[in-house]
């Protein structure tokens, strides 16, 4: 037996893994917690306004290539700094649905279950009552000031006058309609779980000292020893703890599992690793949700601290109340030029998507494979979603830039245009997910199956990925996991 140098290790300081360090950090317990990206947000990029970080050259993006649909490949956002995705992202801070959680019927895992979790992360500054909080690090807000766009009024009265409901409070589990969107943005800067969660000098919360924090740090592998994890790799130097929680975001995650051996034996030997454990559900069958961007003209201006997303409507295609399209305002699309978009966006997709890693080499980034828009179903409702933001953008008195009407009136000339313009709305989940069947990775306690000593904390472990982005419910799970790591 190891002396450990630490009670947990926590691989990965994305939204998740901030918040469970932090957490456990509180409870004085001996937390080491590991970031393969830098440790600090230059003031550039820690701006809500800015994007720059999702621009594919960027040093704070791993920028995966993918594959989205057969022949289309495009880079995936990811971030590769202290707060993950969400010190780069465009602040969208959205709750799953009550939905969301019954159908995934993970027992433990309820809407009721979960609540607390959400709102002792949450200091909403707009909204109060039962579903929110009003103490806890992350501080929400909805665009004002010199926050919002001007196109976002017109955005919301033009959807009124096509008959769509109110949704004022995103986060209320309220019917699906049309409402500004909760963002982690107080004062023109993003609120990431690092600087929310940490203690300095990497973030805000109250100063600690059984936390350490290595940046620059990938781990390349799990120790493994009679079928108990007991450290981690970081290059030459092997870190012991009592307990491993990989929290490395549902890129890194499943990743990082097959490079130590536990996966599906298949793609475990087709990339020259030893198999230490089959789990056929690692990397398989995860989700996300595919989008366009349709531009506009005519929608006023964008002040320079005015947050990326504005408002969204969210609403049925015919087939789901919850809510399985979403018209979002996007006053700057992720690492593009030119006039705003309606990001349309297909939140409950049936088609699954594959990783693989090609070596058992850190620095070979994973393969990637969406499969989006592979059923009649997604590509109907992908369809039905860019008609409504033309019938939205009409109703606004805006110009719409593409597609063209020719185009638009055309179900087969639509769907090659989509093809050509398609891209990912970054919020993959489901490449470790929970469960008790036999493709699932953890159970409801976020244990790896059969694997003693390793938990896995991110929207790796969502059965499939919510009908709203992710980045609230990854909090959440951090939330969770500090409670389920050191009750």
């Amino acid at each position: 037996m190891h002396d450990p140098s630490y009670e947990v290790v926590v691989v990965g300081a994305g939204s998740a893994g901030c918040a469970l360090a932090g957490r456990l950090s509180e409870r004085g317990v001996r937390v080491l917690l590991v970031e393969a990206g830098a440790l600090s947000v230059p003031p550039d990029v820690a701006s809500i306004a800015s994007l720059a970080a999702t621009a594919p050259e960027h040093a704070l993006n791993w920028a995966f290539r993918a594959s989205l649909v057969r022949g289309h490949e495009a880079a995936v956002p990811r971030g590769r700094v202290l707060g993950g995705s969400g010190a780069i992202n465009g602040g969208y801070y959205v709750r799953a649905v009550p939905a969301d959680f019954a159908d995934w019927a993970v027992p433990g895992w309820s809407d009721d279950d979960v609540l607390p979790y959400y709102r002792r992360a949450e200091n909403d500054l707009d909204q109060e009552g039962p579903r929110h909080g009003d103490a806890g690090p992350m501080r929400i807000s909805r665009p004002a000031g010199p926050l919002l766009a001007d196109a976002t009024r017109p955005f919301l009265a033009a959807c009124a006058r096509l008959g769509y409901p109110s949704e004022p409070d995103k986060n209320a589990a309220a019917p699906p309609g049309a409402g500004p969107v909760p963002t982690n943005a107080v004062g023109g800067r993003r609120v990431s779980a690092a600087t929310a969660y940490l203690p300095p000098p990497w973030g805000a919360a109250a100063p600690g000292d059984t936390l350490a924090v290595r940046g620059g740090s990938p781990v390349s592998s799990l120790v493994i020893e009679d079928g108990r994890v007991t450290g981690v790799r970081l290059g030459d130097t092997t870190v012991h703890a009592d307990e491993v929680v990989v929290a490395a975001g549902a890129v890194g995650t499943p990743a990082l599992l097959l490079r130590s051996g536990i996966g599906p034996v298949d793609t475990l030997r087709a990339a020259g690793v030893r198999v230490r454990h089959e789990l056929p559900g690692v990397g398989r069958s995860w989700s996300d949700h595919p989008a366009v961007f349709v531009p506009f003209r005519g929608g006023g201006g964008i002040g320079p601290d005015a947050v990326a997303g504005q408002a969204a409507l969210n609403l049925d295609s015919g087939a789901d109340p919850a809510g399985d399209l979403e018209i979002l305002l996007f006053a700057r699309p992720f690492a593009m030029d030119g006039p705003a978009h309606l990001m349309c966006a297909l939140q409950h997709p049936q088609s699954r998507g594959m990783l693989a890693i090609t070596s058992p080499d850190v620095a070979d980034p994973p393969r990637l494979d969406y499969k989006y828009l592979r059923t009649e179903s997604d590509r109907r409702r992908m369809r039905a979603a860019i008609r409504i933001a033309a019938d939205i953008m009409r109703a606004a008195g805006w110009t719409r830039v593409a597609p063209s009407g020719d185009v638009l009136g055309n179900d087969v000339r639509l769907d090659g245009w989509i093809r050509d313009v398609l891209t990912t709305s970054v919020h993959l989940s489901g490449s470790a997910r929970m469960g008790t069947d036999p493709d699932a990775v953890v159970d409801p306690q976020l244990r790896v199956h059969g694997v003693d000593g390793l938990r896995i904390a991110d929207t790796s472990v969502l059965p499939s990925v919510p009908r709203r982005g992710p980045a609230a419910t990854a909090i959440m799970i951090g939330e969770r996991a500090a409670d389920l790591v050191r009750p």
